[in-house]
């Protein structure tokens, strides 16, 4: 399937921006868990409720699951009839269904000790381990509804739809929301079980939106019986399990520190699990968007183009995701270091959320950036493997990288407590990096060209000049206006949106002067778009 660099682009766009709905919603969300559960000892209780499934998710749907699964049914659609890549999403579908079943009514019953497994340090607080098992038994039904939607989501991305997964994190963030005004007084005013249940009716709502766009789509799914799925399991099933497995390591480091955060971080005092979720979750804001983006588009496309053996097709699709992942991640990693404490004291101080949660947040938040362009290169890194159907490789790097997390943590958090977490996230992520471009090099995978090696430079000075002068007009803000972050009305909005704006024309100015994008290309695009 040829891609040209437009479409490519086109296609990440239109990700990113269905993606961005989800986000701003998401924070809305959080602004409101923000305001009405603060960062206390519920608080602590619920995102390790809210982590859980998610965790899990990670694993076994949206990462293992999907770059095993996407590669194949998309070389089915190539290389076969529609018929046979529906029979053989089907058959994925019911062995998913089937497996994570079982592990969902395991994790309900063994939850006491799961939740210590996760939170050991929560074994000094009854009360906090009590609420947080309650409510981990309320969300973790997700795990299976969104494994599930999952694989629903792999086969529309596979046939250029992308349009209604993207989309679907709107739904949980919309219900969440909901959930906190209508089920609040079902538990007697205590929004954090308002908010657990809330997750799980996001999940049945999740799967049937998806069960809508895929039949609309053309391809529809039933659930076999077990003892078909036993049975009759094909090949190429066999081969999916196979390339999970590893898989689930490989593709899942990112949310193996995640559960590695909160087992260390629940060790110290109360609030720490929240300033680190706050935090994470304004990073996760550009990953989302940008890496979600990258890594969906990405993974089908170069699918197809190494199956129909076009490598320079890939090549230049490989460079254009690179670039792409540079352009958009590099200045939103300057921003968030610029101006960790104002967005985050704007964003959430209000409520609950007291100006000390505020600046521990924001420091979270810059130690956290560090690692942003590292996460959102290896989603468009990690597909030169797992689109030749490799999943042995991420799982060496991902194997290197967790040991060095582990010790990165354990030098790190005597010194720094909770921020040396946020840190180590953020080095680990570069160290992948690393690891990825030396077995891509050493392998002749791929290979960047002078378009690429230019426009990354430019991009980089830019982004570092912007960042160090966004910091200082901050800091010149501070001496009219001492306070101004943690005040309300709308002077602190306008100044945020001011110092933003001037970032972001500072960076478009220099970008352009320095080469590292074409205003031709922007105008192409803008064309492309109307027509």
């Amino acid at each position: 399937m040829a891609f040209s660099q437009n479409s490519l682009v086109r296609s990440i766009a239109a990700v990113g921006g269905f993606t961005m709905v989800s986000r701003v919603t998401g924070f809305i969300r959080d602004v409101l868990i923000a305001k009405f559960l603060g960062a206390g000892m519920l608080a602590d209780a619920f995102f390790v409720a809210f982590k859980l499934p998610n965790l899990f998710r990670s694993l076994f749907a949206e990462g293992a699951f999907n770059v095993a699964f996407v590669p194949l049914f998309s070389e089915m659609l190539e290389t076969r009839n529609r018929e046979k890549a529906l029979k053989f999403a089907e058959e994925a579908f019911s062995c998913l269904f089937y497996v994570v079943l079982l592990f969902t009514a395991l994790m309900e019953i063994f939850m006491p000790f799961v939740v210590i497994v996760q939170a050991p340090g929560f074994i000094k607080d009854p009360a906090k381990t009590e609420a947080a098992v309650l409510m981990s038994r309320i969300t973790f039904p997700y795990l299976l509804l969104v494994s599930l939607n999952s694989l629903q989501s792999g086969m529309l991305n596979s046939v250029g739809k992308f349009a209604a997964a993207a989309l679907t994190p709107t739904l949980l963030n919309l219900t969440m929301i909901a959930a906190l005004f209508a089920f609040t007084p079902l538990f007697g005013g205590n929004c954090a079980y308002a908010l657990s249940l809330g997750v799980t009716v996001a999940g049945v709502l999740q799967l049937l939106w998806l069960i809508w766009h895929t039949r609309r789509a053309g391809l529809p799914l039933g659930l076999m019986s077990l003892k078909a799925v036993v049975k009759n399991k094909s090949e190429e099933v066999s081969l999916l399990m196979k390339r999970i497995l590893p898989g689930v390591f490989g593709s899942g480091i990112y949310q193996i520190n995640l559960f590695l955060d909160t087992l260390f971080v629940s060790f110290l005092s109360t609030g720490a699990v929240s300033w680190l979720y706050y935090a994470n979750r304004l990073y996760q804001l550009p990953v989302g968007i940008i890496g979600a983006a990258i890594g969906t588009v990405l993974l089908p496309v170069l699918s197809r183009q190494l199956k129909s053996n076009d490598e320079a097709a890939a090549r230049e699709s490989m460079n254009r995701a690179l670039e792409t992942a540079l352009l958009l991640s590099l200045p939103a990693a300057a921003g968030l270091i610029a101006l960790n404490v104002p967005v985050i004291a704007v964003l959430f101080e209000r409520g609950a959320f007291s100006t000390d949660a505020a600046v521990k947040t924001g420091l979270a938040l810059s130690a956290y950036a560090v690692g942003l362009p590292a996460y959102i290169l290896t989603k468009a890194l990690a597909p030169a493997f797992y689109a030749r159907g490799d999943t042995a490789t991420p799982v060496r790097i991902a194997a290197a990288a967790l040991v060095s997390y582990i010790v990165l943590c354990l030098l790190l958090l005597p010194v720094m407590s909770y921020l040396g977490i946020a840190l180590a996230t953020g080095i680990v992520a570069w160290l992948n990096v690393f690891q990825y471009l030396f077995l891509i090099k050493k392998r002749g995978l791929h290979k960047t060209d002078a378009k690429f090696r230019r426009r990354a430079l430019s991009i980089l000075i830019s982004s570092l000049a912007m960042g160090g002068l966004v910091r200082f007009a901050y800091a010149q803000t501070l001496l009219f206006f001492p306070l101004w972050p943690h005040e309300e009305g709308m002077r602190r909005y306008l100044l945020l949106g001011g110092l933003i704006g001037a970032g972001a024309a500072v960076f478009g100015m220099l970008v352009l002067v320095t080469g590292g994008v074409k205003l031709q290309e922007i105008k192409s695009l803008l064309a492309r778009r109307r027509g």
